[in-house]
């Protein structure tokens, strides 16, 4: 909604013409859900502290018989040490680890432990299902029609060591090679190609990611298209054509209805006494079938009124006349 809304006001300052302005993904689209508070974290730190920092001054009263401010000082250096070492992460998250710079292991779930000041925390990755929203504007096909299509992306990182190493920022780069692939599949179809086989246009887009964002630790779950909208005149055109095709294809049924009809007489004609009454059979069905789809008058020539000119009714017609 937001892109449409972006789409809608940029056409409208660039006076109407919605070609004038790049195609440009929206980040929004990569929030990865809910996060989880950090409370307990908070929490479980200060009584790391804590816990440590008591330690450590039992420990120094035990061995200088007293309290002093260096004991003091050495209890909290060791307090932050510790909390500087322990850390939890969530049930979908990994963390990478790098020692002195390099890549060292990928923590978590759960809590895990580092050496302070030699080991960093890089990156925290999301390993959840991720959704990604992208579409292409005025895309020209193989035949020079441009098309609006909107698509959806659902992917999700299975190496996240590969994922920070590998490329800067995944989540960037994983929406422009989706937007590229989805120009280019668009590119080397018809426009008609591309409005009928839907289908076949999600599993083109999902093997060309696939290869593309493998080497990542990313893995393309599906691709589906969820809009594709051609142009007025080209909607009109292809729906007359439709229609031809459907009044092609009706016509094409009746004449082999009519085919079998006339079989079936044909095998009747010593039954209802020869060729003529066969016609007059066909002709009575077909005026019967004409009665029931519509609801006009059929008006049949009869010789019943031409009994009313018989000489013999004229006398009696003079006889009643006196």
């Amino acid at each position: 909604m937001r892109m449409r809304q972006e789409r809608e006001s940029r056409a409208q300052q660039n006076g109407g013409r919605a070609s004038n302005w790049r195609v440009v993904p929206d980040c929004s689209t990569e929030i990865v859900g809910e996060r989880a508070s950090s409370a307990g974290v908070f929490l479980f730190s200060l009584v790391l502290f804590l816990l440590v920092a008591c330690v450590v001054m039992a420990l120094g009263w035990a061995i200088a018989d007293g309290f002093t401010l260096p004991l003091l000082a050495v209890a909290v250096v060791a307090g932050l040490l510790a909390i500087a070492s322990c850390h939890i992460a969530q049930e979908w998250e990994k963390v990478v680890v790098l020692r002195l710079g390099r890549f060292n292991r990928v923590s978590g779930p759960g809590l895990f432990w580092t050496i302070p000041v030699a080991e960093s925390n890089v990156m925290r990755v999301d390993t959840r299902v991720r959704v990604t929203a992208f579409y292409a504007e005025e895309t020209l096909t193989a035949d020079l029609v441009p098309l609006n299509v909107d698509a959806v992306l659902f992917w999700h990182v299975w190496d996240a060591a590969a994922a920070c190493t590998e490329v800067g920022d995944f989540n960037r780069a994983v929406e422009m090679a989706a937007q590229t692939a989805l120009r280019e599949a668009i590119g080397r179809a018809a426009a008609a190609e591309v409005a009928i086989r839907r289908n076949q246009l999600d599993r083109e887009l999902k093997k060309v990611l696939e290869e593309k964002v493998a080497p990542w630790g990313i893995a393309i779950l599906s691709v589906e298209v969820r809009d594709i909208l051609l142009p007025k005149e080209l909607q009109e055109v292809m729906s007359l054509e439709a229609q031809a095709e459907q009044r092609k294809k009706a016509r094409i049924i009746l004449m082999e209805a009519e085919h079998d009809i006339f079989e079936t007489l044909d095998e009747m004609e010593e039954l209802v006494g020869g060729p003529e009454a066969v016609a007059r059979l066909r002709t009575m069905h077909l005026l019967n079938e004409s009665l029931r789809e519509g609801k006009g008058t059929v008006v049949i020539p009869s010789a019943f009124a031409e009994g009313f000119n018989d000489p013999a009714l004229d006398a009696v017609k003079d006889i009643l006349a006196k």
